[in-house]
């Protein structure tokens, strides 16, 4: 029985891939720009096999891998589990690839009906970092948590005993990047600013008349107090200020409960700041580790029940 295996992490614009071993300590890591997005219809599954494994001298290593691979635009669409999801269902159903060779799994993605009424909400490979996060202490497997993974679609989980129990989206990360280079909005140049991230926090208020707001963006600018190069500063503490203000409501969060913030360690702290803002405990977790922890305590069940 092998005890390494090959983890992808594998989404729409980038893959993380390492070889580690059952305990899911890395001993081999590389990233690839073969995002999903950019693959054409079953081109996933040559390249892997023709880039990654050797690059990642993998080839006679088991697989498991999450992410928007398993989406309609990766290798194989997966179909979703729904919510409440416990963790041991969800890494129950690991489906498995139709190749040659070693055993390739993919990790499906959650969907969940939206309190609010807006509808379905859907997610492919946070749910992986979610419960990686959770198995790397027993006492996040008990009680109710509220988890959110900030990135271009924003997710915000209520975990409630090892279960993601709901979850909410928002585009803030994808909505930042289209607003900084494709509208009014876009500048030549930018400075990072702390002053100017704090001035967006305090502009996004209660997260309400978002589209009004977004505006002073502009306003500013031209009326004469606030530089240009403050913009993309100001910009990003607007937007993060609005989903941190409006999101946790939607999942029956009450004022200053605490958040586990799990995801990249620089936008992870935005979001810290932007939570103490509002008055909620923040306690921030690197992404990169929390999935490769959920990659390998599903990958331990794939291979003892295989």
């Amino acid at each position: 029985m092998a005890e390494r295996f090959l983890a992808l992490d594998w989404g729409t614009t980038n893959l993380r891939a390492w070889v580690a071993d059952a305990a899911g300590r890395p001993l081999e890591r590389r990233d690839f720009a073969l995002g999903v997005a950019s693959l054409a219809p079953g081109e996933a599954a040559a390249r892997f096999a023709e880039q990654v494994r050797p690059a990642m001298q993998a080839q006679a290593l088991p697989v498991l891998m999450c992410g928007m691979i398993g989406s309609a635009l990766g290798w194989q669409a997966v179909p979703y589990a729904d919510c409440p999801a416990p963790y041991a269902a969800l890494a129950g159903a690991l489906c498995r690839v139709d190749v040659a060779g070693p055993p390739v799994w993919i990790v499906p993605g959650l969907r969940t009906s939206r309190a609010d009424g807006c509808g379905p909400d859907v997610m492919r490979g946070e749910e992986t970092q979610i419960f990686g996060w959770a198995m790397a202490d027993p006492a996040r497997q008990r009680g109710t948590h509220l988890v959110c993974h900030p990135g271009t679609h924003a997710k915000w989980a209520r975990l409630v005993d090892n279960r993601i129990d709901a979850f909410v989206t928002a585009m803030t990360g994808e909505l930042f990047a289209l607003l900084r280079t494709h509208s009014a909005l876009k500048v030549a140049s930018a400075i990072p600013s702390d002053s100017a991230f704090a001035a967006g926090l305090a502009a996004a208020g209660d997260g309400g008349a978002l589209a009004s707001r977004l505006f002073t963006a502009r306003s500013r600018v031209v009326g004469g107090t606030m530089p240009a190069q403050d913009v993309e500063s100001y910009l990003s503490g607007l937007l993060i200020g609005a989903e941190v203000a409006a999101t946790p409501a939607l999942l029956g969060v009450a004022a200053g409960a605490d958040i586990a913030v799990v995801g990249d360690p620089a936008l992870c702290a935005l979001y810290g700041r932007a939570l103490a803002w509002h008055g909620h405990g923040a306690s921030l977790f690197d992404g990169e580790a929390a999935v490769l922890a959920g990659l390998a305590a599903m990958f331990r069940q794939a291979r003892a029940v295989r």
